[in-house]
């Protein structure tokens, strides 16, 4: 008698992977462009529940919360356009290394009202003072009120007009630098610019003109333009207009990389600063 051979048991189905319930309010707020109250949502309400907020104010925490991000990305993308090469603030500037400079002078700066208004600001003083600094934190200011910036230095500014004009380009550079609100051009003075130089940026300064903010910082008083452009005529037309509406912010000093070799005794210490003017 042959006995029967036993069925091997059947292999058990896989357990079913759970099925993920899609959340309304998430693919609404997804539509909406919400994304950081999106990401954030369950934590706000647990924050809003735990301080026992009204519907009201709940709300308030939630719009408050995307706001913040939405200007945080704003503040990150424009500070990228702007170009500038190297993060300083208004905080880290040293005002006790520098006692010309006025604290509330500059604070009355940073609230940007000559930007909105379309002025020029001039930041002159000698080599390592700290012009290109208050330059670039002034232009982070701007840019945290919500106005564009580019920063350019002065030579780089020079060269791309001219080599625009010599391209039949020059109106497309002219508009590139006239387009932002806030245009920062550092070192003005420190080289003698090409002959042609003078009259491209007369075109670009006249464009401008009641229209967008200059902020120029140079090593140079404004008498030396004639002698830095390589003609009179054009620099005077130039500070024409960029002086009509503007403020000058003279920096008396010693120049911060030079200070510990004056310290040391290497370099013999300049003559006490002078303070410093705002002139409007």
């Amino acid at each position: 008698m042959v006995s029967a051979v036993p069925k091997a048991p059947k292999a058990s189905a896989p357990a079913a992977a759970p099925v993920a319930i899609a959340d309304p309010l998430h693919d609404l707020l997804s539509r909406l462009r919400l994304t950081a109250l999106r990401d954030r949502l369950d934590g706000l309400l647990d924050d809003a529940a735990r301080r026992d907020l009204s519907m009201r104010e709940a709300l308030a925490l939630l719009c408050e919360a995307e706001v913040a991000h939405r200007d945080q990305r704003r503040v990150q993308m424009g500070t990228s356009i702007a170009k500038f090469p190297a993060a300083r603030t208004l905080e880290g500037f040293d005002f006790a290394a520098q006692p010309s400079v006025d604290p509330k002078l500059v604070r009355d700066l940073a609230a940007c009202r000559w930007v909105a208004n379309g002025d020029a600001l001039l930041i002159q003083g000698p080599p390592g003072v700290g012009k290109s600094h208050l330059a670039i934190a002034l232009g982070r200011e701007a840019i945290r009120h919500g106005y564009s910036v580019l920063f350019v230095p002065a030579m780089a500014l020079m060269a791309a007009l001219v080599k625009g004009h010599a391209e039949g380009r020059l109106e497309e550079r002219l508009a590139h630098y006239a387009k932002p609100k806030l245009l920062i051009v550092d070192e003005f003075g420190y080289l003698p610019f090409e002959p042609a130089a003078a009259h491209l940026l007369f075109q670009l300064v006249s464009r401008r003109y009641e229209r967008g903010s200059v902020l120029v910082t140079s090593n140079r008083t404004v008498g030396d333009w004639g002698a830095v452009l390589g003609d009179p005529v054009v620099a005077t037309a130039i500070l024409d207009r960029l002086l009509h509406h503007s403020h000058v912010l003279t920096i008396r000093g010693d120049s911060y990389r030079l200070r510990e070799k004056r310290r040391s005794g290497l370099i013999k210490a300049a003559q006490a600063a002078a303070p410093a003017a705002v002139e409007d």
